[in-house]
């Protein structure tokens, strides 16, 4: 009887592990939610395209562009979001001009001052605003090459707290106010910009 109720005890105590383990393992917050993931033909439809023309097509399980006009196209996302973490997995060349606009004030005229652009860009003539930074709001400390790799970004937005994580490696957390909530846009440089690969997109409300 003492062997069966043992045996019954670590039953419960492993079933209540999965659950629960389960249900906190993100850590808080909401649920991750999927926005684009390349081995789903059908997770382009939470975009739309702005900008330059570009080739934006589902390859090899990621999503890429690598050719377009000589201004930037823009995947935008159809819903806007205020407070929330994105976690982004992307393959970028070393010449690649990309980044992840987050909080956007005009989906039409997308730049580094309608919103705040976490960059991708080992090339950038601006010390510091390259990759793992935001230009015109923090520069990325430590400077982290991105290019020739998969890469992680898990970003931050809550109230004007913003944090960068590049693979693990917190490369910016700066307060700014000026954007308060928005869509979210993937980009690409166009013109002699290298080709960038976006294998998933997740976010979640915090």
């Amino acid at each position: 009887m003492l062997k069966r109720r043992f045996l019954f005890g670590l039953s419960s105590l492993a079933f209540a592990v999965a659950v629960f383990g389960c249900a906190t393992s993100d850590g808080g917050g909401g649920n991750w939610v999927t926005l684009l993931d390349g081995s789903m033909p059908k997770t382009m439809d939470n975009w739309y395209e702005s900008g330059e023309s570009a080739n934006w097509r589902i390859v090899d399980g990621a999503v890429q562009a690598d050719k377009g006009g000589k201004g930037t196209s823009y995947l935008v996302s159809k819903e806007s979001y205020k407070d929330f973490q994105v976690r982004a997995e992307f393959w970028a060349d070393t010449t690649t001009n990309s980044g992840v606009f987050i909080r956007i004030r005009d989906p039409k005229n997308i730049n580094a001052k309608t919103g705040y652009e976490v960059n991708i860009n080992d090339l950038s003539p601006n010390a510091g605003f390259g990759t793992g930074g935001i230009p015109n709001v923090g520069k990325a400390d430590p400077n982290i090459k991105a290019g020739g790799k998969w890469n992680t970004y898990l970003i931050t937005a809550k109230g004007s707290n913003l944090v960068i994580v590049l693979n693990g490696v917190q490369t910016l957390n700066v307060n700014d106010s000026t954007l308060p909530n928005g869509p979210i846009a993937l980009q690409f440089g166009g013109g002699t910009s290298g080709p960038i690969k976006w294998r998933k997109v997740e976010i979640r409300p915090l």
